[in-house]
Parts: structure tokens; C-alpha cells; sequence
């Protein structure tokens, strides 16, 4: 069911860092045929810093690992969206799926990939309070999977302090890099205290490890974003208000926002985006390394 390139294969067998990347940002987090050079970008900086990129995507009856880049163009916006509990499905189905943060933790806990880089996690969605108890499965699979995943905090759209106080619930640790806040994902300042500040990849490799060691599963490590967008909610919260009375829900709530903030803002989401997006995958790789050295 799930098929490694020979790289990524060669690389875990003789314990080469390698990184994971989702395809749900290559297909559904860019306007079209822009993910696919964010894809690409990531895989270059996760290479330059010495590790080796293994992108999760399904297609051709199989859960594959380590994609060329004609197959990464296959991820059009025309794919399914995949978490952890339709990887089977879709690759029974002979269906393009691009996964989601927690389809491919799911991934890495099967072929034993121990980092990841990403935009942003998934977690509570906003009214939980109010009896729409919509929560992402990638906190689950972050719960349950030895890996650390790099990101830029909680996608912006979600109830971010409910979402970190599920996290300390769920024992995972959100490390802040070189901050000591969470970040708001466009956003640097303004989230819940992270449980810990490391300043180097290099510390947070360290933690990892000893986490791991004492049995426990997945990390977070939150780096901010180099630009920081600080009047992105006025936006976020329209574009949940237009969601809401269009009826949009589920899975496609997230691609319907992200569209929305790149129009309203001018195209300055949509750069920050990218922009964090690759930095994220070349951090990840960063750690990985370091994570290797001992």
C-alpha cells in the first residue's frame, strides 16, 4: 500500500534525514499550478540543508512517498483532500488524493519518517463552544506518531488558544522557535504561550529525542513567519461569516479562506504563504540533520 522511492528508501535505510511534505498545499493551498512551484521550492531548501524530501501523495492505487516532478503535478485542485482515515479509500479507489498534515503523519508513523515540514497544523475549529465540535484529525496523528512537525502555528482560521490547550491535553509539546508565543500563522505575535523556547535546530533535535526516549509521541515546533501579518483577522473572520451563509463546511472550509484572504489582501497572504511554506520545510530539514549528527 505504501510505496517509497528508491531515494526516500535508501535514505531510511542507512539513516539519511529525510523530511516529509503533504500535497494538500500543492493542491489545494495555492491558486492553481502555484503549488506545485511551492512544492518544488520546498524539496530545493529541504535538499540545500542536507536532507532528503520525501512528498506523500496517493495516486495509482498506492500511498507513495518520494514523488518526481511530473508526478507532483498530477496534484491539481481536482484531488481529493486526504487525512488519515481516507488514505485507504482513496488508494483502493485508484484516486488522486493530496494529504493533509495528518494523512501524512500517518504515512510517516507506517514508513518511520520522524520530521515534517508544513504552513500550518490543523486543530479546534472555531465555535466549538457553541456545540460545532470540529476538531482536525492532525492533532490525533500528532498525538500518536514519533515525528516533529514544523510550522507556523495553527492555521489562523481555527480557535487557536482551544487548540493549544488540546494539544498540552494530548502531550504534545509546542516548542516556539526563537519565540514565546504561538504563532498566529500569518502572524507572529498574539498566540497562547508555547510549553517551551528553543533558539537553534540543533536544541530542538535535543528535545526531540529525549520526548522520544521517554515514549512520547509527536512536537511541534512553531517558527514564526518572516513577515508578519498583523490585520489578518478582520479578514479570517469575514471570510468565516461568507463560509457560514454559503454553506460551506468540513474540508472545504480551509481552501474556501485561504482563497478569500489572497483576494482581499491583495496577494499579501498569498506571498506569505509561499514564503513560510518553504521556510518551514527548510527548518524541518535543519533539525533533521542536527537530529542525525547526535
Amino acid at each position: 500500500m505504501i510505496v517509497l522511492s528508491a531515494e526516500v528508501e535508501a535514505a531510511l535505510h542507512d539513516g539519511t534525514p529525510v523530511v516529509a511534505l503533504e500535497t494538500t498545499l500543492v493542491a489545494h493551498g495555492f491558486p492553481p499550478g502555484e503549488g506545485v512551484a511551492v512544492g518544488t521550492e520546498s524539496e530545493r531548501r529541504v535538499r540545500e540543508a542536507g536532507a532528503v524530501p520525501a512528498t506523500i501523495g496517493v495516486f495509482d492505487g498506492a500511498v507513495r512517498a518520494g514523488l518526481t516532478a511530473q508526478e507532483l503535478e498530477r496534484f491539481g485542485d481536482d484531488a481529493r483532500k486526504v487525512g488519515p482515515r481516507d488514505l485507504a479509500a482513496c488508494a483502493a479507489q485508484g484516486a488522486v488524493g493530496g494529504t493533509t498534515v495528518g494523512g501524512t503523519l500517518a504515512v510517516c508513523r507506517a514508513a518511520g519518517i520522524r520530521f515534517m515540514g508544513t504552513g500550518g497544523i490543523g486543530g479546534v475549529h472555531r465555535g466549538w463552544a457553541d456545540g460545532s465540535l470540529d476538531v482536525s484529525a492532525d492533532l490525533g496523528e500528532l498525538a500518536r506518531t514519533q515525528a516533529l512537525v514544523v510550522s507556523s502555528g495553527v492555521k489562523s482560521l481555527l480557535d487557536v488558544p482551544a487548540t493549544a490547550e488540546a494539544l498540552e491535553t494530548l502531550g504534545v509539546p509546542a516548542l516556539g522557535f526563537a519565540t514565546d508565543e504561538l504563532p498566529l500563522f500569518y502572524t507572529a505575535r498574539g498566540g497562547p504561550p508555547v510549553s517551551a523556547r528553543v533558539e537553534t535546530a540543533g536544541e530542538a533535535a535535543a528535545i526531540a529525542r529525549a520526548h522520544w526516549e521517554l515514549g512520547g509521541g509527536g512536537l511541534l515546533l512553531a517558527r514564526p513567519p518572516d513577515e508578519s501579518l498583523d490585520d489578518v483577522e478582520p479578514l479570517v473572520e469575514e471570510a468565516l461569516a461568507l463560509a457560514r451563509e454559503r454553506g460551506i463546511a468540513g474540508q472545504a472550509v480551509t481552501p474556501f479562506v485561504l482563497s478569500f484572504l489572497h483576494e482581499r489582501s491583495g496577494g499579501a497572504t498569498l506571498r506569505a504563504n509561499k514564503e513560510l511554506v518553504v521556510a518551514n520545510a527548510q527548518l524541518a530539514a535543519e533539525v533533521a540533520v542536527a537530529y542525525g549528527r547526535g
